[in-house]
């Protein structure tokens, strides 16, 4: 078991772990994205708090959300402790370090900015949202349901919630920009003819899937 934890303290199984992390996060993002979507559905919120319930209560969903947790978890952890080394690292090589930084981009030298405020987000998210959900503070319809539906439209009217909700997707979608191919180039799946494509979908994902998600706050603040 030695090797293990050697491989994944190291500065390579750390990336590892971000990459594999960070790949995951974007099929949560995506299947997020498609419950959510059910908000525009005219049908004053139906399918929406069916997919809420689903989520909410189903043994398969509540255990995956353990996974997903340590997902989070493991991502969060490695990137803060990635970003205090190569600043520590910036600190000690001076000019070297200077002219690395000036010719790449400036996303990706503000993954843990970025990834902060995503964080600082996630967390009056998961409060407005999640513990509502989870411990009994949500609206209920006329038959005593939870309507989760009413939630989000609250939500929505509070200016502030909209403004953090839309700046979190901006932080994200650069945040993507430059964490989607580079997790394929730290896991080895690189290659001369297919890379290009890779930055393409990852481009066009991180384009889609954070304008969706931006678009939703304005929406329901504006038209509802």
């Amino acid at each position: 078991m030695s090797w293990i934890s050697k491989t994944f303290s190291s500065s390579i199984g750390r990336k590892i772990i971000m990459a594999v992390t960070g790949l995951f996060l974007c099929s949560f993002l995506v299947v997020h994205l498609v419950g959510n979507l059910q908000l525009f559905k005219a049908d004053n919120g139906v399918a929406f708090n069916a997919y809420s319930e689903f989520m909410g209560h189903n043994p398969i969903i509540r255990t995956l959300e353990i996974v997903l947790v340590l997902g989070f978890g493991f991502h969060i952890y490695e990137g803060l402790s990635l970003a205090i080394k190569n600043r520590s690292a910036r600190g000690s090589q001076g000019y070297v370090s200077n002219h690395i930084e000036q010719n790449s981009s400036w996303h990706s030298r503000s993954m843990a900015m970025l990834g902060s405020i995503v964080l600082f987000f996630l967390v009056v998210h998961l409060y407005n949202f999640f513990g509502s959900l989870r411990f009994g503070d949500v609206p209920r319809d006329a038959n005593g349901n939870e309507d989760a539906y009413t939630l989000v439209l609250d939500a929505f009217k509070n200016p502030f919630y909209v403004a953090l909700y839309v700046v979190a997707q901006f932080a994200l979608l650069y945040h993507l920009l430059h964490g989607f191919s580079s997790a394929f180039q730290t896991l080895g799946l690189t290659h001369r003819k297919y890379t290009p494509a890779i930055k393409f979908v990852g481009y066009a994902f991180s384009i889609v899937v954070c304008a969706a998600f931006a678009a939703m706050p304005v929406y329901f603040f504006f038209f509802k």
